[in-house]
């Protein structure tokens, strides 16, 4: 099968965290498109897991959604080269005050919108949690609640938790710890 082909790409709009670009295609079958595409340093979550099983999300307003989601604690890269590990562990305790006597283990890798968006996130998972205060972000309110895996599992399939890094991450740690018991 044969590609598209890229012939252009044109920046059209710069912002703190993404890059919007036109590209100009050559497709297969001999006609040209303008395809939209989305840079995106990369992002990291976490799956931060107390030791009664229970595990700590966060409460946050999108914008882009014009209302409040649940979803497990993540960030952007502050720059391509940073490493998952690193942003993931900053995250994990900038949004919900917490920090792992462990090494975070990496659970799962996802591209949140391949259509036109490069955005991969790692996804990993925290245990032995010690407490501590929030350092959120100028621009973040945030609360923290805690749930088990049943009910956010609930959640999901209730239409209530929408976004996929939660999705993706708190089913595939679910699935992990069957494989473990298993």
């Amino acid at each position: 099968m044969d590609n598209p082909v890229r012939t252009g790409r044109k920046l059209v709009c710069k912002g703190s965290r993404i890059s919007f670009y036109k590209d100009t295609m050559k497709i297969p079958n001999g006609n040209t498109a303008e395809w939209d595409f989305i840079k995106h340093n990369g992002a990291a979550a976490v799956i931060p897991v107390k030791e009664d099983g229970k595990i700590v999300m966060v409460r946050q307003y999108r914008n882009s959604l014009d209302r409040e989601t649940l979803e497990i604690p993540a960030g952007g890269l502050n720059s391509p080269d940073e490493p998952t590990l690193d942003a993931a562990t900053r995250e994990l305790t900038e949004e919900t005050g917490y920090t792992s006597a462990h090494t975070l283990k990496k659970l799962i890798s996802i591209a949140t919108a391949i259509a036109f968006c490069d955005e991969v996130i790692d996804i990993y998972v925290a245990d032995s949690l010690s407490r501590g205060e929030q350092n959120l972000d100028e621009d973040e309110y945030i609360n923290v609640e805690e749930y088990t895996l049943d009910e956010l599992t609930d959640m999901i399939y209730m239409g209530e938790i929408i976004d996929s890094k939660t999705v993706a991450g708190i089913l595939a740690y679910k699935d992990s710890l069957r494989q473990t018991s298993a």
